[in-house]
């Protein structure tokens, strides 16, 4: 595998993005969705990004999108502003070298430079994989909702990691 570059997404990244997302939706507990997203939602998706001023992040190596990752509103009310949830996925085949951990110092980079305080990821408990790698950075198991998601025929769990950041907010 080359060198892995993290890049701001394109609108024409999202046929790559949206290929990567619906594999996670059809095949994992990672997204509490059970069918797959037309390209017009992962657009909608990326300009509400966009727009709101958060990143979307490509990860490429050997020429080949890997994964991407974003994080936006936790919530849209004022006061939550300085808190951000972040999503994360890594193509298939990619999987288990060390993208995510790319992907996610990439993230917490930008969400230090954008003066955010908390970010937030919401992880299907199932998800040992991605607990361990939020936990490596510092994230701390915040919450645990039992069977509030039902997907392959059985109820999950979800957890809430945060990570707080030494940002400080500032006067309005």
């Amino acid at each position: 595998m080359d060198k892995v570059l993290i890049r701001d997404a394109g609108e024409g990244d999202l046929p790559v993005i949206l290929d990567i997302y619906n594999d996670v939706i059809v095949n994992t507990t990672a997204v509490y969705s059970e069918k797959p997203h037309s390209l017009q939602m992962r657009k909608d998706w990326y300009l509400d990004r966009i727009n709101n001023g958060f990143p979307v992040f490509i990860a490429e190596t050997d020429r080949n999108i890997a994964g991407f990752c974003s994080f936006g509103h936790f919530r849209v009310w004022p006061c939550y502003r300085y808190t951000a949830e972040l999503s994360l996925y890594v193509e298939g085949s990619y999987r288990g070298k060390g993208i995510s951990k790319i992907m996610l110092q990439a993230l917490i980079d930008r969400a230090q430079q954008m003066n955010i305080h908390a970010l937030l990821a919401g992880i299907s408990a199932d998800n040992q994989i991605s607990i361990n790698l939020h936990s490596s950075f510092g994230f701390a198991e915040v919450a645990h909702f039992k069977e509030v998601g039902y997907k392959f025929g059985r109820w999950l769990d979800l957890k809430f990691l945060e990570l707080i950041l030494n940002n400080s907010p500032k006067a309005i």
